[in-house]
């Protein structure tokens, strides 16, 4: 017999097309003894049960299990007292093992790239009494591996940049594809690149997956990107691999190839005469199709005979050459100018300078066009002369505009109102010439300056020029003293004495020739108290001629003196000198004048102020009197009052019923109310109208009644007689009654109150109770006699 494990290739099943499996490689280590005799075994080691790993094909998809491989121990003597154990990975789920043949069986579809391998570890035991037969022995089932992945790209999709006008062969970018199968074993992993799309402009290398450039001179002007598509292919790219594919965008980047050219090599401008500096003229823009700081232009101007009235700046947004007004233009002194520009890029690539040069150039033609402009004064501003208290209409001077424009338009002058407020000055508005209105006076203005604006004839602009007027002066104003003080004199001054010395001036215009010359009046000229010395220098001295002055004598005198100028015609004034006596101290120190008038203000003597007050302190008296005896008799006035009030008394335009109507009850009839129960007929009644008159409560009574009981009785009838007319006086009753809850029944309150009584018959009474059916007879007018008739 032989020791150790017999390890068996196993077949499929006849007439199926699966490849074979393999079965485990035994171990190099196993060796067999054969013995001298039949039955003898030499043990060296349990080496036949060790074996190194199984394989299986991965994605498998045959109808039977697949046959891993077969385990076998050399104790195994074929009777099934040997049981097969397996374990491990898998064991049980995936790998299933006969355990009286020791066949392994892989019961599902295994797949290489989710698990390579799996370790299992095999046992042979005693099925009787489980005891090991064979130690444990671990072995690896590997799966084999088939083409069952295509190549994919992770980090697609690619973007590449690269410089237009590149080199052939210039790398681009790289691109990697992976492949799930196994790279060990055969090709399936072997991966050959090659470009699908994007020839001949790129390639790729097939080993490497390197892009590069295939064709020279690629412009980013015509084209800027390309779609280039990558394919990777397994099986070292022979027929049957498998393959995938990746888009790769290439962007060419920009150089610069390009020079700047001008679209026009001419071009037309025109600009108005009147546009000021820093006006735009126009701008024209040099074409560079490359992009960034390769296609920045810069300008400048090169030659020409507008270099000094144009200048060029760029715009910044817009990166165009504007041509601006340095200096204005005139169309009648030039009317055409030229300019050449040049354009060039700042930033040149030495590798593409033979294809320049970077620079354009060309000429900017610029026409003035007539504007029409505002009339010009020949002169900036005019400066004239007018004697004062000329006469108006005086010519003062001329000033003269003339249109510049080439139609020549004829000018009209006029003198803006608010550059001469009070219209001293009129101008012609066809030739200009300034004269006065009125006299002018150089004491009050001596300069007037205004302003004449002229315009063209159906123009709104106009230009203005400033005129200044000097008023010469006319010797006008005659002179006068320099001040108008007193001179002070003391009473004891000595004969001969200058006490003052005087001087003039003149309001107008003071020249270094001016001269005054004074002299006394000739009414005063041989006075025996002063003298006037004409000192010839513009004053004079005046002198004391006699002593003995004194104050209660004469304490003012007055001088007049005659001032003359040197004026042609001289003019002269007299002026008075006063001349106050004032007593003096042995030193001639003044101590007192009669100056009085001039310490006190003008007005009320004391004599006067001693009059308005006493008439004041009278005035008080009254008003304390008056407000005593107003105290003393404030009751009686009052009462006076009242006595006004109730005598108020209104009169009607009809006769009344005689001295009945006026008569006062006495108080004896009062008291003795039988008497007074009998019927007297009332005069103001018609007799017609007159009703029965019911007998009133107080007829009842006995001698003893209340009289206050007797007079509301009577009211109580007058109240209840519809026919009773209001009584038309007032009955005094000299009683005065107890206290009564209904209040008062004065006709003064009932003014305000609302009567229940109709009084419209009153109207058809006839003309004698005209004025009451006016009073009583409207409802809106109040019935102030009511209660005098209840209450007679």
């Amino acid at each position: 017999s032989m020791s150790g494990l017999m390890l068996q290739t196993a077949t499929h099943p006849a007439g199926t097309d699966s490849p074979a499996v393999l079965a485990g490689h035994p171990s190099l280590h196993r060796h067999r003894e054969r013995a001298g005799k039949e039955g003898q075994v030499l043990h060296r080691s349990k080496r036949g049960w060790v074996w190194n790993q199984f394989f299986v094909i991965e994605e498998y998809t045959g109808p039977d299990p697949v046959l891993v491989g077969r385990l076998h121990s050399d104790v195994d003597s074929g009777k099934g007292r040997c049981k097969y154990i397996l374990s491990g990975e898998g064991a049980g789920t995936i790998f299933v093992i006969d355990d009286k043949t020791g066949n392994i069986h892989a019961t599902k579809t295994l797949d290489r790239e989710e698990q390579a391998q799996y370790t299992l570890t095999a046992q042979a035991v005693d099925r009787d009494t489980n005891k090991p037969l064979e130690p444990p022995s671990e072995f690896i089932v590997k799966v084999q591996d088939i083409n069952d992945n295509p190549p994919e790209f992770l980090h697609r999709p690619y973007f590449a940049r690269v410089p237009e006008m590149s080199n052939v062969g210039t790398s681009v970018m790289q691109v990697t594809a992976t492949d799930a199968d196994d790279p060990t074993y055969g090709n399936s992993a072997r991966l050959v690149y090659s470009i699908l799309q994007g020839q001949p402009y790129f390639s790729v290398e097939s080993q490497t997956g390197i892009i590069r450039t295939a064709l020279p001179n690629m412009d980013r002007e015509a084209r800027q990107e390309y779609d280039v598509v990558i394919q990777a292919k397994d099986m070292g790219g022979h027929m049957g691999g498998l393959s995938g594919t990746t888009e790769v965008k290439i962007t060419l980047t920009d150089v610069n190839d390009n020079p700047p050219k001008f679209p026009q090599s001419v071009y037309t401008m025109s600009v108005l005469e009147d546009k000021v500096s820093g006006e735009e003229v126009g701008r024209v823009k040099a074409k560079d199709p490359d992009q960034g700081e390769n296609g920045l232009v810069s300008y400048r101007l090169t030659e020409g005979d507008g270099l000094g009235v144009f200048e060029l700046t760029t715009d910044s947004q817009t990166r165009e050459a504007v041509i601006k007004l340095k200096k204005m233009v005139d169309y009648e002194t030039k009317r055409t100018y030229m300019l050449r520009i040049e354009g060039s890029n700042p930033h040149v690539d030495p590798r593409f300078t033979a294809w320049g040069p970077y620079r354009d150039e060309a000429t900017v033609k610029i026409m003035v066009e007539d504007a029409d402009e505002p009339p010009v004064f020949v002169a900036p501003s005019y400066n004239f002369e007018v004697e004062e208290n000329a006469p108006a209409g005086t010519q003062v001077g001329r000033v003269h505009a003339k249109d510049t424009d080439v139609a020549n338009n004829p000018v009209r002058y006029m003198i803006p109102r608010y550059t001469d407020v009070e219209q001293f000055f009129s101008v012609n508005s066809e030739d200009g010439m300034i004269t006065t209105t009125r006299p002018l006076d150089r004491e009050a203005q001596a300069w007037h300056n205004i302003s004449v604006a002229a315009a063209e004839i159906g123009h709104h602009q106009d230009t203005k020029v400033r005129v200044n007027i000097r008023v010469k002066d006319v010797n006008d104003n005659a002179p006068e003293f320099a001040t108008n003080n007193e001179i002070l004199m003391c009473e004891a001054i000595t004969p001969g004495k200058v006490i003052e010395t005087v001087s003039a001036v003149d309001k107008d215009e003071m020249a270094h020739r001016q001269h005054f010359t004074f002299s006394l009046a000739p009414e005063i000229a041989h006075n025996h108290n002063f003298s006037l010395k004409d000192n010839r220098d513009s004053t004079a001295s005046v002198h004391v001629l006699r002593k003995g002055f004194s104050r209660l004598t004469q304490d003012v005198y007055f001088l007049p003196v005659e001032i003359s100028d040197n004026g042609l015609p001289s003019l002269s004034s007299t002026q008075t000198l006063t001349v106050r006596v004032c007593s003096c101290d042995s030193r001639d120190t003044i101590l007192s004048c009669n100056v009085e008038p001039y310490v006190l203000p003008a007005g009320l003597s004391t004599g006067a102020l001693i009059a308005i007050l006493a008439c004041i302190v009278i005035l008080l008296a009254i008003v304390v009197l008056f407000v005593a005896l107003r105290r003393q008799k404030k009751e009686p006035l009052i009462l006076f009052e009242e006595e006004d009030i109730r005598e108020n008394i209104i009169t009607y335009d009809d006769e009344g019923g005689g001295e009945e109507d006026t008569e006062a009850f006495d108080i004896a009839t009062l008291q003795n109310p039988d008497g007074a129960n009998s019927f007297l007929p009332r005069k103001d009644m018609k007799p017609e109208l007159q009703g029965a008159l019911r007998p009133g409560p107080g007829s009842t009574r006995g001698h003893s009644v209340d009289v206050d009981d007797f007079i509301k009785s009577r009211i109580a009838e007058a109240d209840s007689d519809p026919t009773a007319p209001p009584y038309d006086s007032i009955q005094i009753y000299g009683y005065e009654g107890r206290d009564s809850v209904a209040g008062s029944l004065s006709s003064l309150e009932s003014v305000t109150t609302e009567s229940d009584l109709d009084y419209d018959y009153l109207q058809s009474w006839g003309p004698r109770f005209k004025r009451l059916a006016d009073l009583y007879g409207t409802k809106d007018y109040p019935m102030n006699d009511t209660d005098d008739g209840e209450d007679s």
